[in-house]
């Protein structure tokens, strides 16, 4: 018998590692499951390539939180409804309290014609593909040389970076709904991009949309400066690539030829102001681009297999929390399960942000927990049942053997890093 609250955390991310730490601190015995082999989620796998410093940075503050003595790790372990147990299964183990941290695994699309054409892709399965997640990373992709991406944030920029430096294509252009006042990238990642902005073309733009901004009074010179204001920290231009804008514009379609994408169909916007809220709306008239690759970076949603009732692209938390942290709701309509980062909002902010909101999840989970007393499990039998299941599982001690496999093998190569590829690899080198 175990007089210990025992708390499973499903999902390794920022925000599930982090909780695990404020749980495991505050006395909890924490089970931490994982879909992937390694942690980090998209602190490990979302993270733009060459941004090793940052990486290794949040990599040291993960081995830290995994150090906890009475912090379990099991990953290559799958929870849902077609996974190697479900929520329910997990729930029936004996654990007071499970907070979902898995972020948003599932795909966010428009329901567009021609969106399995091959060369129409989601942001995710190419950003998990370049950081090398199994199985994302066995994908096949078709590039081409004249590309769109759907978006006006971050990862847009990143997917722009890959495109020019890995891809080598000759055209990009950012399609975005609304205006130059409303891109939500950040000047510090547009300084990677600007050199190869067609600044012609976005005078162009500029001109072209100016009308419908003066409609809504918008004033079209903070959005020039929005987009320009990376200019004075611009890396230089080293490929061919142009970047252009396409604004006040939403996919409507996508054309092709024997499967392959030749065209993206876009509709004009205008702006309406609605309820102090500006929209977009469609104005029917409608014109194609030629393109060979559309990527969508529209955000996420969470998966709808999982096993909680969803609603518009989230899990339902309970709009009346007992336990509430910051006036934040984390506790979903079922008793004892709560959600954290991407799994309580999806596509919300950065590491950072995924980090603050698991804490504050683990928080509330402490405040549930303090209502109740320990279900009295021991942890050694439910550690035995995880291990009893038909598949190689990997601990705390093995994902360390991993790194020092990975780090061996960077250093014989004269690399940065260097990651296997598939999971198979992986469990071969830790001999599973």
């Amino acid at each position: 018998m175990s007089n210990q609250f025992l708390v499973a955390i499903i999902g390794a991310g920022p925000a599930g590692l982090f909780a695990a730490r404020e749980l495991a601190t505050r006395g909890a015995h924490v089970t931490l499951f994982n879909r992937d082999i390694k942690v980090g989620g998209l602190a490990e796998y979302g993270i733009y390539l060459d941004k090793h410093t940052m990486k290794e940075g949040l990599r040291k503050q993960f081995r830290q939180a995994l150090e906890q003595p009475n912090l379990e790790y099991y990953g290559n372990l799958l929870i849902g409804a077609d996974g190697d147990l479900t929520l329910d299964q997990v729930r029936a183990l004996g654990f007071d309290a499970v907070l979902v941290t898995a972020g948003a695994q599932g795909t966010k699309w428009l329901g567009l014609p021609g969106e399995d054409l091959e060369g129409v892709y989601h942001a995710k399965d190419v950003v998990y593909a370049y950081n090398k997640l199994p199985p994302f990373s066995q994908k096949k992709f078709r590039f081409g040389k004249r590309c769109a991406l759907i978006g006006a944030g971050n990862v847009m920029i990143d997917l722009a970076r890959f495109l020019i430096y890995y891809q080598q294509v000759d055209e990009i252009t950012a399609i975005v709904r609304r205006g130059p006042n409303e891109v939500s990238f950040t000047k510090e990642e547009m300084k990677h991009l600007i050199a190869y902005l067609d600044l012609n073309n976005f005078e162009e733009e500029l001109a072209r949309v100016l009308p419908i901004l003066q409609t809504i009074e918008q004033d079209p010179e903070l959005g020039r400066h929005k987009v320009l204001e990376a200019l004075s920290k611009a890396e230089p231009k080293t490929q061919p690539t142009v970047f252009r804008f396409d604004f006040l514009a939403s996919p409507t379609a996508m054309l092709g030829e024997n499967g392959k994408l030749t065209k993206l169909e876009v509709e004009d916007n205008t702006l309406i102001l609605k309820d102090g809220e500006l929209k977009a709306r469609g104005t029917g008239n409608k014109r194609t681009l030629d393109v060979e690759t559309v990527i969508f970076a529209i955000g996420d949603k969470v998966d709808e297999t999982f096993g909680l009732p969803t609603e518009r692209n989230e899990f339902v938390k309970n709009p009346n929390p007992k336990f509430a942290e910051e006036g934040v709701s984390y506790e979903t309509t079922i008793e004892g399960v709560f959600v954290g980062g991407w799994s309580r909002k999806a596509s919300e902010g950065l590491v950072g942000v995924a980090r603050k909101d698991g804490i504050n999840a683990a928080k509330a989970v402490w405040q549930y927990l303090q209502t109740k007393p320990a279900s009295g499990v021991d942890p050694a039998k439910i550690a035995a049942q995880i291990q009893a299941l038909n598949k190689p599982i990997v601990t705390k001690a093995e994902l360390k053997k991993l790194e020092s496999v990975e780090a061996e093998e960077a250093q014989k190569r004269g690399l940065e890093e260097f990651k296997f590829a598939s999971n198979e690899e992986m469990l071969q080198a830790l001999g599973l």
